[in-house]
C-alpha cells in the first residue's frame, strides 16, 4: 500500500470529525472553550483586567444585591424564557422573554461582575422544557403558523445560591472606568461570555443535548486521522531510508588505472540520500500541520 492512501484516509478522517462537531453549531464552540479554557482564581483574573485582553475562566459562588423569585420562590438573578417552534429540523425562536439583575462571582473575599447583558449561546444551564403545538400558544406565534406544529417552551434560570463556572474576558467596567474595583467577566477575543452552573462534563450533556454517538464519533475520527496521518509518514520516511541503503553500491567500483577518490570512478553513494531527509522534514511539518488541526477542532488554548 502507498503510504500517501494513509495520509489522505488520515485528512480525511480530521475532515469528518471537523464536520460531525460543527453540525451542532454555536454549542460545538461553547464546549470547546468550556474543555480549553484556563481556569484561573477570581484575585487573577482581576489582575488582568489593566493589561492586553486574555480569555480566561473562574469558578465562584454567585452574588446579587436584588434577587427575584421564580414560581417556586427560588432567588433568581437571570431567567431566559425562549419558545420556539419546528422548522424542518431544526428549532426557530419565536418568542424570547428576559429578567436579570446585576450579580457577581465571588471567591473568598475577592468578587468580580459578571456582564449577565452579553450572554446569549453561552448560558448553559440545566434546562425546564415543556412540549405542545402552536394552537397551545396561538396568540404568541407567526401569523400561519399551522395549529399543529410542535412547539417547546425552555425556560434556563440562573439561582443566587449556586456556584457557576464563567468564562471570559476581565475587564473594567466601562460605566465606571475611574473605579478599579468595578472589573467585570465580559465578552472578548472574538470569543462570547460563557456561563454555567455545571460541572464541564454535565454541560457538555447539556450542549448535545443528551446525545453520545456524535461526540463519540467525532472523537474516533479525528484519532483515527492523526494516527493514519501519523503512520503514513513514518512508513513514508522508514521507506526512503531503507530505498537509500539498499541503491547504494555494496562494493567499490574504480576504472582501471583510476583515482578511487575521483569522481566517477571510485565507490559513491548511488542512492538519493536528500529523499530521505525532505521526508524527514515533511513529517515534521505535517505533523505540525496535523496538530494545529487538532487544536482548532478540539478548542485549544489560543489565549
Amino acid at each position: 500500500m502507498d503510504p500517501l492512501l494513509l495520509v489522505l484516509a488520515g485528512v480525511v478522517a480530521l475532515a469528518v470529525g471537523g464536520l460531525i462537531l460543527r453540525g451542532y453549531g454555536p454549542r460545538y464552540r461553547v464546549g470547546r472553550l468550556l474543555i480549553a479554557t484556563p481556569i484561573v482564581s477570581i484575585a487573577e483574573a482581576r489582575g488582568l483586567a489593566g493589561g492586553p485582553a486574555r480569555y480566561v475562566g473562574v469558578r465562584g459562588r454567585i452574588d446579587a444585591q436584588a434577587e427575584f423569585e421564580d414560581d417556586a420562590h427560588n432567588p433568581l438573578v437571570l431567567r431566559r424564557a425562549r419558545m420556539q417552534i419546528r422548522d424542518g429540523s431544526s428549532w426557530r425562536t419565536v418568542d424570547e422573554h428576559r429578567e436579570a439583575v446585576p450579580f457577581d462571582l465571588s471567591e473568598g473575599l475577592d468578587t468580580i461582575g459578571v456582564d449577565q447583558a452579553v450572554l446569549d449561546e453561552g448560558l448553559v444551564v440545566v434546562l425546564r422544557e415543556s412540549m405542545g403545538t402552536a394552537a397551545d400558544a396561538a396568540d404568541r406565534v407567526p401569523a400561519g403558523t399551522t395549529p399543529s406544529t410542535p412547539l417547546r417552551l425552555r425556560v434556563e434560570q440562573v439561582s443566587s445560591v449556586e456556584h457557576a463556572i464563567v468564562l471570559g474576558v476581565p475587564t473594567s467596567d466601562p460605566d465606571h472606568p475611574e473605579d478599579p474595583d468595578l472589573i467585570r467577566m465580559t465578552a472578548g477575543t472574538g470569543r462570547p461570555l460563557v456561563l454555567t452552573t455545571l460541572e464541564p462534563e454535565e454541560a457538555m450533556r447539556i450542549l448535545t443535548e443528551g446525545a453520545t454517538r456524535g461526540p463519540r464519533l467525532a472523537a474516533l475520527a479525528l484519532g483515527s486521522g492523526l494516527a493514519l496521518i501519523a503512520l503514513g509518514l513514518a512508513w513514508a520516511v522508514v521507506g526512503g531510508m531503507i530505498g537509500t541503503a539498499l541503491a547504494a553500491s555494496p562494493s567499490p567500483t574504480a576504472a582501471t588505472g583510476g583515482d578511487p577518490r575521483s569522481g566517477g570512478q571510485g565507490p559513491g553513494l548511488v542512492g538519493d540520500p536528500l529523499t530521505a531527509v525532505f521526508l524527514v522534514l515533511a513529517i515534521g511539518v505535517v505533523a505540525m500541520l496535523g496538530t494545529l488541526v487538532y487544536v482548532r477542532l478540539t478548542g485549544g488554548d489560543r489565549t
